[in-house]
């Protein structure tokens, strides 16, 4: 398809946002009983145990934990990337408004997730959950950051102020 002809077809919000909306569908659907604790075992056990076959029991519930734990933290971070991306939209360059916005979407998202998780019968809500989902977040609001302040190129001009006529 031409690139002027799928303007047409395709809205610039729609093709701003898209991935940000099927990632919070992903994240939803990982909320469900399907990637519960229970379930996401039977999955991982498997895959550690051809690396390390002489695994015990405790052993892999702990792996299990931090492999868990650590899925939180990059969905959200994956999440934040592409908020900024689908705000940012067809501009370039980095706005603290911008950056701001995709990080209060993430963390509402993140509070909303575990109260949908309260109401998933194999699941639990964790406050501490949606703290380590946050922290992704942050943490990828803060390589957005430091990525467009500190990897610009020789004579490129610097990002914009913001004033009202900007935003």
């Amino acid at each position: 398809m031409q690139p002027r002809l799928s303007q047409f077809l395709i809205p610039s919000w729609l093709r701003a946002w898209w991935p940000a909306l099927l990632w919070a569908a992903v994240i939803f659907t990982m909320s469900s009983d399907t990637f519960s604790a229970q379930h996401s075992a039977y999955f991982f056990e498997p895959i550690v145990r051809w690396f390390k076959p002489d695994v015990t029991r405790h052993q892999f519930e702990i792996i299990h934990h931090y492999i868990r734990k650590t899925a939180h933290f990059t969905e959200y971070f994956v999440f934040c990337m592409l908020l900024y991306r689908g705000i940012r939209g067809a501009r370039a360059g980095w706005r603290w408004t911008w950056g701001l916005t995709a990080l209060f979407i993430a963390f509402t998202y993140s509070a909303l997730d575990e109260i949908h998780q309260a109401f998933v019968a194999s699941r639990q809500a964790s406050p501490y959950d949606s703290l380590l989902d946050s922290v992704g977040a942050f943490f990828a609001f803060t390589v957005l950051y430091f990525l467009f302040h500190f990897n610009k190129r020789p004579g490129t001009p610097s990002a914009v102020p913001e004033s009202p006529s900007n935003s």
